[in-house]
């Protein structure tokens, strides 16, 4: 399991957007930078700098998911074939933690890992505690008996700040995986350009 060791809104801050589309976010108040030198004015931007961010900013958007363990998802997506950026949303969407999060199990991306860890989340009847677990097209995720009372899968549920996609279908407290997405399927709330993610890795 990997441990987020930073407050998760100083990433919307550092990144100057709402990357989760909540109303809690600091980006909303105050759209400069944290720290003390967060006001002053940005130069322009490199290549490489605009690469760093959008990487930055995808491997955020997912939980903050480790730097071995995104460059593993990004290895497999340049062996599948076709095109690599749309392969590597395709694997990351594909999570066991994503996809609880999708269909409006938990409010946000840690709050669905966490359930996933906890041993709240049955795949196709098994219990799986592993948020990286890959599902395919066609599992069942289902929330267990404790989960169904907690008030988080609740407040989840109620929502309207996001809704559930067309590749997960819900009912009740079951989720079926339907296909993997392309990447203008999925609904980030803010742009993200994991073509940019693809160029920084294959430098």
């Amino acid at each position: 399991m990997s441990k987020r060791h930073a407050a998760k809104y100083k990433l919307d801050r550092r990144m100057g957007e709402n990357i989760w589309g909540r109303p809690k976010s600091p980006v909303n108040k105050r759209e400069y930078g944290p720290g003390q030198h967060g006001q002053r004015r940005k130069g322009k931007t490199s290549d490489f700098g605009l690469q760093l961010k959008a990487k930055q900013k995808l491997k955020g958007y997912y939980g903050d998911v480790t730097e071995k363990q995104f460059r593993k998802v990004y290895e497999e997506a340049v062996r599948m074939k076709g095109d690599t950026s749309q392969n590597l949303i395709g694997l990351l969407e594909q999570r066991l933690d994503m996809v609880v999060y999708r269909a409006k199990f938990a409010p946000t991306i840690f709050a669905a890992r966490q359930i996933v860890n906890h041993g709240h989340i049955l795949v196709n009847g098994r219990r799986c505690n592993i948020g990286s677990a890959k599902v395919y097209p066609g599992d069942i995720v289902e929330l267990g008996p404790k989960a169904r009372e907690m008030a988080l899968v609740m407040e989840a549920q109620t929502l309207s700040e996001r809704d559930v996609p067309e590749y997960v279908a819900t009912e009740g407290p079951k989720a079926t995986y339907v296909r993997v997405p392309t990447l203008d399927e999925v609904p980030y709330a803010v742009k993200m350009e994991p073509n940019l993610v693809v160029e920084f890795y294959s430098r």
